[in-house]
């Protein structure tokens, strides 16, 4: 008995000593579980413009141009989807970096900088581009909800998904909508989510994804034009430097004083949030294609007309999951970009002729700059009414994006490299050639969606 109580107490150290190596281990991985948690929440929060930027690039529209893409060509025309990737992130960079070093808004930048005429041009095509894509924008919101709720009047919904929007963007302090329109960004994971839910061959996938394939016919040439058009627009440039200026604003930055010279922690933070969108927009795009490439392609099906028409031809290849998800993120993104359509053009409009603007005043406060916004969202319904083809109100925007384009995009080069302008933000000398090259890119692509009009 004795030496029973002997080895008894021989072994409680070690035992002991087990189950303390045992919660140890345990508080050290809850630790570390708590570390990993607070990083992606310290990610997330990092987000903001950049992330709402590249989703709303991914508009009704953008859809439809995607599936086309993947219907008419297959897999062969992934490798844009890598291609418009850095090509996007430089250009939305340095947009961000105007705003962020200045204090102002891109067109608040061209007034100071550039002769008026410029300007007035420039704001003008785009207030008109804008207002054909989100006439469009919301056509195929409302066809797409029809599709799942056969039962619902077309011109109720286009008045409907109207009426929501202008309430939105007129009653809601942008602190709020800022994360209304962040939370809307979880509606493109339909198409990762529709596109799994397809049996995928994977190797033939990442083989058309990593090796350019491409068909010198004029078809392709065209649709990689306007593939280029909605992924480097005019819209987005004036809506990531407007934004980031109202996040500014509403951290207490309310003088251009206050606002310049940014720290270098919030230049990285800005370019982690400006990347991961743009890779956010390219991989859905990316996810499109694939699932259109994998079904309608497969079958035969090579011509597409709107985002509705992708998700209608869906369903009897990809199952009813597909169809339904396809869908709701024609929806999801058509409530996300449409406000964003009207915003930058009443952004551009406000800071050309120096009006009170931004989402974070209230209507009394900035009747001008909710007035463009109005205005906008009007003659955009009414597109829906007149009997325009929405297809064409597409082809309209495209010319017009064509025209414009290259010329911001060669004035957010010229105002990024100025160190007159820019000081020590000014752009590396590579990133300053790598602008120019985007912005020859863009002129081909743009004289080509001019000239596919006239042909």
């Amino acid at each position: 008995m004795a030496g029973n109580l002997v080895k008894k107490i021989a072994e409680t150290p070690a035992v002991a000593l087990e189950k303390a190596l045992e919660e140890t281990h345990w508080v050290a991985g809850k630790l570390q579980k708590n570390e990993s948690v607070k990083k992606a929440t310290r990610y997330f929060e990092t987000l903001g413009p950049g992330l709402v930027t590249g989703a709303a690039d991914d508009d009704p529209s953008g859809i439809a141009t995607y599936s086309q893409t993947g219907a008419q060509y297959g897999y062969q025309l992934l490798w844009l989807s890598i291609v418009t990737f850095p090509l996007m992130s430089i250009v939305q960079e340095m947009c961000a970096r105007i705003a962020l070093q200045t204090g102002r808004g891109l067109a608040a930048n061209i007034r100071l900088h550039f002769p008026r005429w410029v300007l007035y041009t420039c704001t003008t095509l785009l207030f008109v581009a804008n207002i054909l894509n989100l006439g469009a924008d919301l056509g195929a919101m409302a066809e797409a909800t029809k599709l799942i709720a056969p039962q619902l009047n077309v011109s109720f919904l286009v008045v409907l998904f109207t009426v929501i929007s202008l309430l939105v963007q007129i009653f809601v302090p942008y602190k709020q909508y800022s994360k209304y329109l962040k939370l809307l960004v979880i509606a493109l994971f339909a198409y990762v989510l529709s596109a799994f839910s397809i049996k995928l061959n994977w190797m033939e996938v990442l083989e058309k994804t990593l090796i350019p394939s491409l068909v010198f016919t004029k078809d392709q040439i065209i649709l990689i034009c306007g593939i280029l058009g909605t992924t480097i627009s005019p819209y987005l440039f004036f809506w990531q430097t407007a934004t980031e200026i109202e996040e500014e604003i509403v951290q207490g930055k309310t003088t251009i004083k206050m606002r310049s010279n940014i720290e270098d922690a919030h230049i990285s933070e800005m370019r982690t949030d400006v990347w991961t969108g743009m890779f956010v927009s390219n991989l859905i795009m990316f996810f499109i294609i694939v699932a259109t490439a994998a079904t309608l392609h497969a079958n035969g099906i090579y011509e597409i007309t709107s985002a509705a028409d992708a998700a209608r031809a869906l369903k009897p290849f990809a199952g009813d999951l597909t169809y339904v998800l396809f869908t709701l993120g024609i929806v999801g993104t058509g409530l996300l970009a449409v406000p964003i359509l009207a915003g930058s053009a009443s952004y551009a409009i406000a800071e050309s002729f120096k009006w009170k603007e931004g989402l974070y005043r209230k209507l009394k406060d900035a009747p001008s700059f909710y007035g463009i916004i109005i205005i906008a969202m009007l003659i955009g319904l009414m597109i829906n009414f007149i009997g325009m083809d929405p297809i064409k109100a597409l082809i309209y925007s495209a010319v017009l994006n064509g025209i414009v384009a290259p010329v911001i995009l060669a004035l957010i080069v010229l105002i990024s490299s100025s160190k007159k302008i820019m000081a020590n933000r000014a752009n590396h000398p590579v990133v300053t050639l790598i602008g120019w090259f985007i912005t020859a890119v863009m002129t081909v692509a743009g004289i080509f969606a001019i000239g596919s009009f006239f042909i």
